[in-house]
């Protein structure tokens, strides 16, 4: 057994990734959750308004929000991510010895799971969870661009940022799986139109009718009165963000730029780390058996990537914005290996020392953060 565990470390290393996991959960649960807790005490109470739909499904099942409901709801978030990724994996390449260092690059990339611990409660996570979902069902009907259609609008009634952060992922597992794998024409074409139209009409309504309709001083009264341990008033410190322009956000997120430009070294450092999972990727991509399929991939990881940079000019949660964006990459690499291939791709070798060593150090960062790197 020894043996066998030293001719493939990537199990040492799947172990190690268990373990950093559970590290930053225990550390993430002694952090005061600010902008996760407010996120469920505000709802629909005084209309329409930006940020709020977790917040009401949360008001139907109780008038005041315990603290813990933030782990809870997260921590639940989190494992059925982990499955439904877990799913998805097994579908498209499968658990085997070759396919582990495939796998340790991604799920255990401080981009991705261990990411979501640490970010524990925030929204970015469900729209990683329901672009799984999209890559496990069944893509050859109507019924699966109305289903990624609801997704989005789901996604923009929880955070209208989702527009620019996982629509973009989902249109193009839509385009991946639908479009180019059962064929386009003009009634597909024009349902994906219509829907495209009402999730962009949801975002402008989100972004500039969604405002609260009361003085701050009235919305923080109300918030306290859904408080269930009413000592932990300092909570509340960020209900100014249901009252901040856009214009505001994007003159605070180019105030902090000099500051925050510092961690874009870093987050090169992270993203070339994982050179070998990228290689694979565009291995993927040059053995897709239609040049029109290569054009459009690629057309839509730019795209992906323009959704980010636009994110990053307008909000400055930098080290989120970028786990996030290789989140994505993730996703859609697995809507690539499920188009049509003119070869065989060889996978991640398991015995290649650089890739050994690269793997190893994406295995012990724990993190990479929410602003700042770690």
């Amino acid at each position: 057994m020894r043996a066998s565990i030293l001719q493939n470390p990537w199990r040492i290393l799947l172990a190690i990734n268990a373990a950093v996991i559970v590290g930053v959960f225990v550390h993430k649960i002694q952090l005061p959750p600010y902008v996760p807790y407010i996120h469920l005490l505000v709802d629909y109470h005084f209309g329409f308004i930006k940020r709020a739909l977790i917040g009401a499904i949360v008001a139907l099942f109780t008038a005041r929000v315990p603290v813990w409901l933030v782990f809870a709801l997260g921590g639940v978030t989190w494992l059925a991510t982990l499955a439904l990724f877990a799913k998805l994996f097994q579908n498209t390449f499968g658990f085997a010895a070759k396919t582990l260092p495939l796998f340790i690059f991604i799920a255990g990339s401080p981009f991705f799971l261990k990411n979501f611990m640490h970010t524990l409660g925030h929204f970015d996570i469900y729209g990683c969870a329901l672009a799984i979902i999209l890559l496990l069902m069944p893509a050859g009907s109507l019924l699966f661009v109305a289903t990624a259609a609801t997704f989005s609008i789901v996604l923009i009634l929880i955070h209208h940022i989702h527009l620019l952060m996982y629509v973009p992922t989902i249109i193009t597992i839509v385009v991946i799986r639908h479009y180019l794998a059962h064929g386009c024409n003009r009634v597909n074409f024009a349902f994906g139109i219509v829907a495209l139209l009402i999730v962009s009409a949801l975002f402008f309504a989100a972004q500039f009718l969604g405002t609260m309709p009361i003085p701050e001083t009235d919305f923080v009264a109300y918030l306290k009165s859904r408080i269930a341990d009413s000592s932990r008033t300092d909570l509340l410190q960020f209900s100014y963000i249901w009252y901040q322009p856009l214009a505001k956000e994007i003159a605070d997120t180019w105030g902090r730029l000099p500051h925050n430009i510092l961690g874009v070294p870093v987050f090169a450092l992270l993203i070339w780390l994982h050179m070998p999972l990228w290689h694979y990727f565009a291995n993927l991509i040059g053995a897709l058996a239609s040049e029109v399929h290569r054009r459009l991939v690629i057309a839509a990881l730019v795209a992906v990537s323009f959704a980010y940079l636009v994110m990053f000019a307008m909000v400055f949660d930098y080290s989120r914005w970028i786990s996030n964006w290789a989140v994505c990459m993730f996703l859609i690499l697995h809507a690539v290996k499920m188009l049509p291939a003119a070869r065989t791709v060889p996978p991640i070798p398991a015995d290649d020392r650089a890739t050994n060593i690269f793997g190893l150090i994406i295995t012990l960062i724990p993190r990479v953060g929410i602003v700042r790197p770690f």
